[in-house]
């Protein structure tokens, strides 16, 4: 029916096209992107605007593996092979003080966006530096971090039994961090195969890192002060300290060989009967409500990461914003082509063909609310999301956190607190090496 409908769309943009000078059909756009199936639901969507307008859109992809390898190098030569890339929120940094990115400043202004997306994909997707009032991208893909479980272990009468006799408390989808540890505990039984939690543990780019996020924002810490830069007593803060035990205790409830986790292995948690629950982002959960790649579909159910000890709840964020690249031959068609991404009836579509929007007024409606088992834990959470540091030197921070966690995390090497202490140091230096502070 979608392929019906988008060419029955062609068709009419086709005539109209035809019978006018208005539209441009020698006008083409290429945005890059990374393969995976929201770049797929992104072409069907832009060949709306293109039956509309005859400008013809391309979606170009390429594997996650080398996708960020690939946009700076053409970046870095100041190339036009793209005209605007949907590229990760670390990057804004790096590509705006660089001058890869168009100022989207007026623009956002303009269209008023910091009150149509969502609060907090404005601020991590969009604006560089933080709180600076400067946009370099417009919330496009919204992402984050959340949680599948066995909706059938979870009801099943002598499981919740035996849950209330141990615990004291009705077994349900966890209230808090204690509660999810808890049902963790309470589901790992090795010789049964069956294992409590799934989280995220590779430390090949963020993976791991964003997993340990998820749980030091939940416990009200921080990663340090974005507009200054200071890391000490922020990153080794007795929150954060509790918030990476606590993740290292949830690692213990893993199934076997869980020390180099992400995406794909946590969701065959579930599709494959290992674990109770399972991490991942929210933009891999369509695979486990289709019964072709889930057998367990139907009994599967979704929850936003839980709040932690004081009743914070925020989680990790993932997605991307879409910017217009500074070396494209065409920046005035794709500016015509990020005003009709805006509207809100783009929007509605968007979410319907699968992808996640950011925009607040779409995401509140109880039709995207109501939409998938995962849609409301999905809206609940975009607005209650934080990223990691956006500085053009992210990755050498991200390195570090990785060197420094995944060894306590994995191999039970030193103290949280020390973990966290050398933490501070190395990027205490690393902004130093950058002047980013004195």
């Amino acid at each position: 029916m979608r392929k019906t409908m988008t060419s029955m769309l062609a068709g009419i943009g086709l005539v109209l096209a035809c019978g006018t000078s208005v539209y441009a059909q020698d006008k083409e756009l290429t945005i890059f992107w990374a393969e995976w199936d929201p770049a797929n639901y992104l072409q069907e969507l832009v060949n709306l605007y293109e039956a509309e307008t005859g400008v013809k859109v391309t979606v170009e992809t390429t594997p996650w593996s080398d996708f960020q390898t690939k946009a700076f190098t053409e970046f870095n030569a100041k190339g036009s092979a793209y005209d605007m890339v949907v590229g990760d929120s670390q990057w804004i940094g790096a590509a705006s003080e660089a001058g890869h990115y168009v100022d989207l400043t007026d623009f956002f202004n303009k269209n008023n966006l910091k009150e149509v997306m969502a609060p907090a994909t404005v601020k991590y997707y969009a604006e560089y530096p933080s709180d600076s009032g400067k946009y370099w991208s417009i919330p496009a893909e919204g992402d984050a971090v959340g949680w599948s479980y066995r909706k059938d272990w979870f009801e099943d009468p002598k499981e919740k039994e035996a849950f209330k006799a141990k615990y004291g408390y009705d077994l349900d989808v966890p209230k808090d961090f204690k509660a999810l540890r808890d049902i963790a505990e309470f589901f790992y039984r090795p010789d049964e195969k069956r294992y409590g939690v799934a989280i995220y543990t590779d430390n090949s780019y963020d993976a791991l890192v964003m997993g340990v996020e998820n749980a030091i924002f939940s416990f009200g810490g921080e990663l340090g002060d974005y507009a200054s830069y200071k890391v000490d007593g922020i990153i080794n803060s007795e929150q954060n300290v509790k918030a990476l035990e606590a993740y290292k205790e949830l690692y213990s409830f893993t199934p076997p060989g869980w020390a180099k986790s992400f995406f794909i292995e946590d969701n065959q948690a579930i599709t494959e009967n290992l674990a109770a629950m399972s991490m991942n982002y929210f933009a891999f959960f369509p695979a486990l409500i289709n019964e072709a790649s889930n057998p367990n579909a139907k009994v599967t159910g979704f929850f936003a990461n839980p709040p932690g000890p004081n009743g914070d709840q925020f989680a990790a964020l993932g997605g991307q914003g879409i910017s217009v690249i500074s070396y494209s031959n065409n920046k005035e068609e794709a500016m015509k082509f990020l005003e009709w991404f805006i509207k809100e009836d783009t929007q509605k579509k968007w979410a319907e063909l699968g992808g996640y929007t950011a925009s607040a007024k779409v995401l509140e409606s109880p039709e995207f609310q109501n939409a998938t088992p995962y849609n409301k834990a999905f809206y609940e959470t975009m607005f209650k999301v934080k990223d990691f540091w956006a500085t053009p030197e992210y990755a050498e921070l991200l390195i570090q956190m990785n060197q420094r966690v995944y060894p306590y995390i994995t191999g039970n090497q030193g103290t949280a607190k020390e973990v966290l202490d050398s933490l501070a140091a190395d990027w205490n230096a690393t902004f130093k090496k950058y002047n980013r502070v004195k």
